[in-house]
């Protein structure tokens, strides 16, 4: 077992979070803040409501917030957005691969589009992403799973399938590179646009975020956070929900 490295402290860190402008992403880009780190945050469409995030981002601490287009199926975007970043940090100490989709379908109503679209966003965007970046990467990966990453779940046979694959490749690059840590973070229902705001708000799956890039929970690298074991297991969760 390959035991991560504990950082005791998150400021001035370099950290690119994608998917940043909304739900899960957004709130992880502010609790980086929080820490005092130079946040990088991608987003695609929905550059008014990033620019939201960017400036809870700053107005929570962080020493600075980066506003990047990335269009994660699209191998120059993907270039382009590094090329940004390493040219003003020089290096990522902590890439949090959260950009997504889902379709909430059973198989057979699923169209080559949707089938494409939550493939090449949940895991091949990911991958291209994560080699690309992965000589300039210091210290941690954290990859954004799901609870449909560990059991089946009716109706997103397709989304399944992405998650399953984005944990097992993160199993794999923590066997093969014992000097830098990777985990996934497997959030239960969470109260985004996906899940039609139904769940746990999306800030308490960001705060899990932030622990796992500071220690990991004490877990080896290569280990899935299950955010409902977390909560489960923690005082400081069930004081919140009295």
């Amino acid at each position: 077992m390959l035991y991560n490295v504990v950082m005791q402290s998150l400021k001035n860190k370099v950290v690119l979070i994608t998917g940043a402008s909304r739900g899960i992403g957004a709130e992880t880009a502010i609790a980086f803040g929080k820490e005092g780190c130079n946040v990088v945050m991608t987003f695609v469409n929905e550059v008014g409501k990033a620019e939201d995030v960017q400036k809870q981002a700053k107005h929570a601490g962080a020493k600075s917030v980066e506003l990047v287009h990335l269009d994660i199926k699209n191998e120059g975007s993907i270039s382009a957005t590094l090329k940004s970043i390493l040219l003003k940090y020089g290096g990522i100490d902590i890439l949090v691969n959260n950009a997504g989709v889902i379709r909430w379908k059973k198989f057979v109503d699923q169209n080559d589009s949707d089938i494409e679209d939550q493939l090449e966003t949940n895991l091949i965007g990911l991958i291209k992403l994560t080699k690309k970046a992965f000589p300039h990467i210091r210290s941690t990966i954290i990859n954004i799973t799901s609870g449909a990453a560990s059991h089946p779940v009716m109706d997103l046979s397709v989304y399944c399938a992405s998650k399953y694959g984005v944990k097992g490749f993160t199993q794999v690059l923590a066997m093969e590179n014992p000097t830098l840590n990777f985990y996934t973070v497997s959030p239960t229902m969470t109260s985004t646009e996906m899940t039609d705001y139904h769940g746990m708000p999306p800030s308490k799956v960001a705060e899990i975020i932030v622990q796992t890039a500071k220690d990991g929970y004490g877990k080896p690298s290569g280990s899935d956070i299950q955010v409902w074991e977390v909560i489960g297991n923690s005082p400081m969760y069930k004081e919140d929900e009295k």
